[in-house]
């Protein structure tokens, strides 16, 4: 893939990973209307491993006071977390949905799901499940009331993610919102519970590389730039959603799913075969 190619889309990928978009679906259409080829396996561990650091770059230092306060010590200063110390235990349990149903479905999300019917469909879905949530949930609580009935129902969210076009942020946020949680709350835990998921699916990725003939064909500056890129990009959006949401609602990114769903599914239309 060019080198040009490789730093719009991992852009694009930084750019709509974090927010409640869908990655995927802007991936997949920005490659479907240019005619680029976005399915090769390295670009896609670039991408997995980009989104991850980016993710870990951010929080760190939450996933240090979780972890060790998970193991009963203290660190860190983070209020809300340190009232809460069974959150390492609640993200674990949140996270097998995600698991279960990527293990039993990984084969459909990779082929027939990916066809911009189905994206468009649930773009426009989740952006009217955004919009209930953001009119019917209280939002009087944050992370250090998290429990487990909160982990179970955003993990069983997190794991309709798998379907292109859902976007895991704005899925997982969308289930936070009807728990009650207030808008920086649930993008805190959505991207909390987005980690291991992202580096189960890294690894994956890596050891599929490892099977087709070696992980030091990826050790190049397409595969080096498409990390960068989407790690800084993802990094920075992370930053600015979490600030912007401390004031703000969501309801601009459900008009913009819903329009851009609309948008999808009359490209589809338009440009299906005769």
């Amino acid at each position: 893939m060019p080198l040009y190619q490789v730093i719009v889309l991992a852009v694009v990928q930084g750019l709509t990973e974090f927010l409640p978009v869908s990655s995927t679906a802007h991936l997949f259409l920005t490659s479907w209307l240019f005619g680029w080829q976005a399915e090769a396996l390295d670009f896609d561990i670039a991408l997995h491993i980009g989104t991850l650091l980016a993710v870990l770059l951010y929080s760190l230092r939450d996933w240090l006071q979780i972890v060790a306060q998970g193991f009963g010590m203290r660190f860190g200063r983070d209020p809300e977390l340190k009232h809460n110390h069974m959150l390492l235990w609640l993200l674990a349990i949140g996270s097998i949905p995600v698991g279960v149903v990527g293990m039993v479905f990984n084969k459909q999300a990779e082929t027939t799901w990916r066809n911009p019917y189905v994206m468009g469909v649930m773009l426009i879905l989740v952006g009217v499940l955004m919009w209930l949530a953001e009119n019917a949930g209280r939002m009087g609580r944050n992370l250090a009331s998290v429990d487990l009935p909160d982990a179970m129902v955003i993990g069983a969210a997190q794991a309709l993610a798998i379907v292109p076009g859902t976007s895991r942020s704005g899925i997982t946020i969308t289930a936070a919102l009807f728990r009650d949680l207030d808008r920086h709350a649930a993008a805190r835990f959505s991207f909390l519970l987005s980690t291991p998921a992202i580096a189960a699916a890294a690894g994956k990725a890596l050891y599929d590389m490892h099977k087709h003939g070696g992980l030091h064909a990826i050790l190049n500056t397409t595969f080096i730039a498409g990390v960068a890129v989407s790690a800084l990009t993802g990094c920075a959006v992370i930053a600015w959603f979490l600030r912007y949401l401390r004031g703000s609602s969501l309801r601009p990114f459900v008009y913009y799913r819903i329009i851009f769903g609309i948008i999808v599914l009359a490209l589809a239309f338009i440009r299906r075969p005769a």
